[in-house]
C-alpha cells in the first residue's frame, strides 16, 4: 500500500511560482537565462524565504505537519529551516505542499477550495502566483 505522500503525488496539483504561468517552450524570451539568474544562491535564498513565509502564514489558519511525521504544528523555526535547506512535504488536511531545495516554485497537491482561496491571498502577499498547469 502506498504511503500518504506517494498517493498525494499522483493527485492534481497547482504551482506557487515567481511566474504567473508556465513559459511555453517556443517563447521568444530567455527563460533559461532568467532561471539561472534566480537560481544564484542569494536570489534563491530570497525566494525560499518567501516559500517559508507562505507556509508559516498558512500555518496560522491550518494545522501542518512535515513529511510523514505525526507531530502537528512543529516549531516555526523548524518549518522554515526545512523549507530553506531540504526537500520537504508539508501536509495539511488532505493536501500537501512540496518544496524542493533548488526549485523556484512550490507544488500544491490535492488542494481543496478553502486551501486554494487561502493560498491565492498568501501568494499575492509574498509576490508569488498560484496557477494550475494544463493537463
Amino acid at each position: 500500500m502506498k504511503n500518504r505522500i506517494e498517493a498525494l503525488l499522483e493527485t492534481p496539483y497547482w504551482i506557487a511560482d515567481i511566474l504567473p504561468e508556465r513559459v511555453e517552450k517556443d517563447s521568444p524570451g530567455q527563460y533559461f537565462a532568467v532561471e539561472r539568474y534566480f537560481l544564484q544562491p542569494e536570489r534563491l535564498a530570497a525566494i525560499k524565504r518567501r516559500h517559508a513565509a507562505l507556509i508559516l502564514k498558512l500555518n496560522c489558519y491550518r494545522a501542518v505537519s512535515l513529511d510523514e511525521e505525526t507531530e502537528q504544528n512543529p516549531d516555526p523555526e523548524r518549518i522554515a529551516d526545512a523549507v530553506m535547506s531540504r526537500r520537504v512535504c508539508v501536509l495539511t488536511g488532505e493536501s500537501m505542499l512540496v518544496s524542493e531545495p533548488d526549485e523556484l516554485y512550490l507544488t500544491v497537491y490535492h488542494p481543496d477550495d478553502d486551501l486554494l482561496a487561502r493560498l491565492r491571498t498568501l501568494c499575492a502577499g509574498e509576490g508569488l502566483y498560484l496557477w494550475k498547469p494544463e493537463d
